[in-house]
């Protein structure tokens, strides 16, 4: 495969995931960003306004784009099947993972894209007013500012694709090859790690582990720790198979 086609390739693996977009006219620019950089794949959560001409005319010549949208009703949806997401915010939360900027970020979705030869990964924006929520930004493993005036930090949304758009694509014209693992499995998908998440919660509330009177913050840590080691699907069902054990002997025992 030439060059040209092997980019190609690893940007059509690239989601570009718009949340709860307010003005149609962001979802056009946003295809028109995209289409200057290669990316082709628009998913749309819950738009409050689409199709729509607006759309269609701030698009200006990546009317395409728009045609073949993916439309879906949550961030849950967009994300299924994919192996990697990064969200963009412009504001530190509390329950995020470690933060990268858009450069970083970009450079390790890339590396994640030349890694695994089959998964895609995305790249979430939230609503122009309010961004994501804690909720949608807890499903990313990752999450990336771009540098702003402090003063001023106020971005369009379809500027803030551009630039991650951008670094992206200068992130795999110029990455070389990258070392991998020797026996490294391919990294788990969000389903799979979601399945996983919710594994866990059932075996923490059966055996009392869990008070779901009082859950704190428990399930919110146990997804930033698998946000921060990647885990592969071997890995996911290890540790499902584990739990699953566990917890047959401990119903055994009862039965007793």
């Amino acid at each position: 495969m030439n060059p040209t086609a092997a980019l190609d390739a690893h940007l059509g693996r690239i989601r570009i995931v718009l949340s709860r977009t307010s003005h149609p006219g962001n979802i056009g620019a946003t295809a028109r960003a995209m289409k200057t950089m290669g990316l082709s794949r628009l998913v749309l959560v819950a738009p409050r306004f689409f199709p729509d001409q607006q759309a269609d005319a701030m698009a200006a010549g990546a009317t395409d784009i728009l045609e073949s949208a993916h439309v879906c009703g949550t961030l849950e949806e967009a994300l299924a099947g994919t192996v990697f997401a990064t969200a963009m915010t412009a504001r530190r939360r509390e329950l995020a993972t470690e933060p990268l900027w858009v450069r970083e970020a970009m450079a390790e979705l890339a590396a994640q894209l030349a890694r695994d030869a089959d998964g895609e990964v995305a790249i979430v924006f939230g609503n122009e007013t309010s961004g994501l929520s804690n909720e949608e930004l807890a499903l990313c493993p990752r999450w990336a500012m771009i540098p702003c005036n402090p003063e001023w930090a106020s971005l369009n949304l379809a500027a803030a694709v551009q630039i991650a758009s951008y670094e992206l694509r200068l992130a795999k014209v110029g990455a070389g090859a990258t070392p991998t693992v020797a026996d490294a499995d391919a990294r788990a998908s969000f389903d799979e790690v979601e399945g996983l998440i919710g594994h866990l919660e059932g075996a923490a509330l059966a055996s009392g582990f869990l008070d779901p009177a009082s859950p704190k913050r428990l399930m919110h840590r146990l997804r930033r720790l698998f946000s921060r080691t990647g885990l592969e699907k071997v890995e996911v069902n290890i540790l499902r198979g584990l739990v699953a054990s566990l917890m047959e002997r401990r119903n055994s025992g009862k039965s007793e």
